[in-house]
């Protein structure tokens, strides 16, 4: 495939609406580019456009697992974007559209590295398995259908395509989602006293959660818990003691301290408060996403770096060193390490990481083109 049959795969991604649903679009394309060049990928429709797609190429024991997903976040404020968001623009040697850089180039590449090792024939002796999912902005259905299916449970090693501008992201946090919700006694706000203000506890649990995570262990390569109290609402009309109240928070457990830790702070911390002050606070669990963390130091690790980095050097030579790195985003691999914790992983793909969900998003042609020549030699070096 030449430069401009590449590019026009990753536009042809782009110009289908996949935010926050419609994978199914996506799906049906990418089986479609992929039965043109003799591949056959399964498509697994889940009901209301929403979609998985599984495709496995090679013969061999060892098994290299490739995940990309096919939804964006929302498009955002239309008025605020310089180009139409669903119309890819080039401008100098960036591409703009929503999903440039998070994570249509990456699905792209992995596309067309897999395209083209089989049409060369050079896929190596062993089974690339190529995992694309749906929903990963949100609430990770894809991924979680396809773990249940056991999709990952007899990989050797799994990588990752979201944006990293090249880099090697061998660590990143996990994620986990909460609500705390509190019943009160309504009254009239003339006799506040003959109530309870269901805000009294919620407040009181915000104001300790500031400072739930300081004695949580330093993990080597992530660092602190990051959390944060997000959204906070209750209550129903000005001149009513509310009843009710909830907010919702975030946290990001680390390997040094994971996510059943947390689960088990955030709830001691529901118990004190209701001790302390006679509340009603109740802890719901929303999502719990892993964190993952795979040695450095690794030959896993270490290879891909200096095969990006020859990558680069050819096809994007401006480019700044290529580096291993962590980030305190999660990813698809939080699911696929659930029964397999030990599962070696790296997040790799092309620019830029910081535009990703931003409005103007967009990913450099000449990083596409590298992460695709990377794909390949990583696949081959891997086997070998």
């Amino acid at each position: 495939m030449d430069e401009k049959g590449k590019l026009q795969v990753l536009c042809d991604l782009i110009k289908i609406n996949s935010a926050n649903g419609n994978e199914i679009e996506v799906a049906e394309y990418l089986s479609k580019l992929l039965s043109q060049h003799g591949l056959t990928a399964k498509i697994d429709a889940f009901g209301n456009k929403r979609a998985n797609l599984l495709l496995e190429v090679g013969q061999g024991e060892k098994i290299l697992g490739l995940t990309g997903h096919m939804d964006t976040v929302s498009l955002g404020d239309l008025t605020k974007w310089n180009t139409n968001p669903l119309e890819p623009t080039i401008i100098g040697n960036k591409l703009y559209g929503r999903g440039a850089s998070n994570m249509k180039s990456g699905l792209a590449a992995q596309a067309i590295a897999l395209i083209e090792l089989y049409n060369s024939g050079e896929l190596p002796q062993g089974r690339i398995r190529w995992i694309v999912t749906a929903g990963e902005e949100n609430g990770t259905p894809g991924a979680n259908r396809f773990e249940e299916q056991g999709i990952a449970d007899d990989l050797a090693a799994l990588i990752v395509g979201e944006s990293t501008d090249g880099d090697i992201i061998f660590a990143h946090s996990g994620s986990l989602s909460y609500r705390i919700s509190s019943v009160g006694l309504s009254v009239h706000s003339s006799m506040p006293e003959k109530g309870k203000n269901a805000f009294d506890a919620l407040v009181e649990f915000y104001r300790r959660e500031k400072n739930l995570f300081d004695d949580a262990p330093f993990d080597e390569y992530l660092g602190s818990v990051k959390h944060s109290i997000t959204v906070m609402h209750g209550g129903d009309q000005v001149n009513t003691i509310p009843d009710h109240a909830e907010l919702l928070g975030n946290v990001r457990p680390t390997t040094a301290f994971g996510n059943d830790n947390v689960i088990k702070k955030l709830k001691q911390l529901v118990d004190q408060v209701n001790i302390d002050l006679d509340a009603k606070l109740q802890f719901e669990l929303i999502y719990s996403y892993l964190p993952i963390e795979t040695d450095p130091q690794s030959n896993f690790i270490k290879d891909a770096i200096e095969i990006s980095q020859q990558s680069y050097q050819q096809f994007y030579p401006q480019h700044r060193k290529v580096n291993k790195d962590v980030f305190n985003g999660a990813t698809d691999a939080s699911v696929f390490i659930k029964k397999h914790h030990n599962l070696p992983v790296f997040i790799y793909g092309p620019d830029t990481w910081q535009v990703a969900h931003k409005i103007n998003e967009y990913t450099t042609i000449p990083s596409f083109y590298a992460t695709i020549d990377a794909y390949k030699k990583i696949i081959k070096h891997f086997f070998a």
